[in-house]
């Protein structure tokens, strides 16, 4: 079959019409930005892909810059929600990596940060203004875990592991940390797991807390209760864990040395830590409780 779409990594000086047809579509005409801000003197330097439709038109760009920020990342309409960006996405994270960079940051506009978390970027800074539009500085690490110090992040990092679980999700957790698992996209992303058949399991020091807080993922236990497993952690060498972790089956993980703050470390697509993670994760499932605390709760 013939694919849809193909993206490719292209040279400027052959492809700049293309890319600009895009561009200027997308930019220009569609957001209102003025052409010669879209238009800049870094073009000439940068990695640039392009996503061409099964006839060869372009339907879609981005670039890396030298400073190792990607950017210009435009998706023709008709072709939005159909897998493009982000193919162009790992097309650029690959083109870092054959860099060797150990890191890659953007600027996303408000509206696509929900698609860079996804995809692994986390916020850092406030939101700002560019070009009219308001804007959210993100990073990813490449090279090693990436350091989660600020709530957003955190929240960020779930959403990602969520998102990107195949069929597991498994979360240590003292009581279902209020602001991160209770936070719409996170539930969200949980039911869509669901959905493809996955499953979520949680480990907790107290049940009583989030029952108390009528947690978001308690009901969707209750709505789904073979796909969203609860144990309660009482083994005394259990309980010297301090920590909270999260991690998928994509080799993705967070973990948090203590478990009432958010600071800890990231990763995506680390499958050896990963292993570590669940096998320590699961040798805790096998000694805790079935939780029955939140069978009948009518929430």
């Amino acid at each position: 079959m013939t694919p849809a779409f193909t993206v490719e990594t292209v040279d400027y000086t052959a492809a700049h019409g293309a890319l600009r047809q895009v561009r200027e579509a997308v930019f220009v005409h569609e957001q209102g930005v003025p052409a010669d801000l879209e238009r800049d003197a870094a073009d000439p330097l940068c990695d640039h892909v392009l996503a061409r439709d099964a006839a060869g038109g372009p339907i879609g760009t981005g670039r890396l810059t030298p400073e190792r920020r990607i950017g210009r990342m435009a998706v023709l309409p008709g072709w939005r929600g159909r897998g493009v960006g982000d193919a162009m996405l790992a097309a650029l994270l690959d083109r870092a990596r054959a860099h060797r960079w150990p890191s890659v940051a953007l600027h996303a506009q408000a509206s696509a940060i929900p698609f860079y978390v996804r995809n692994g970027f986390l916020p850092r800074g406030p939101v700002f203004e560019e070009a009219g539009i308001v804007h959210q500085a993100m990073h990813r690490s490449l090279d090693g875990p990436a350091t989660v110090d600020r709530f957003d992040a955190a929240r960020a990092t779930m959403q990602a592991l969520a998102f990107r679980a195949g069929r597991e999700l498994a979360i240590q957790s003292r009581e279902l940390d209020p602001g991160l698992l209770d936070e719409p996209a996170f539930i969200e992303a949980a039911r869509d797991l669901l959905k493809r058949g996955g499953e979520v399991r949680v480990l907790l020091h107290d049940a009583y807390a989030p029952r108390q807080a009528r947690a978001p993922l308690i009901g969707l236990s209750q709505r789904r209760p073979s796909g969203v497993l609860f144990r309660v952690i009482e083994e005394p060498v259990d309980l010297t864990y301090a920590g909270a972790l999260a991690f998928n089956d994509r080799g993705d993980w967070f973990e948090r040395p203590l478990g009432h703050r958010l600071e800890g470390e990231a990763a995506l697509d680390d499958a050896p830590r990963m292993r570590q993670l669940r096998a320590r994760f699961q040798e805790t499932w096998e000694r805790a409780r079935p939780c029955s605390e939140f069978r009948a709760i009518g929430l």
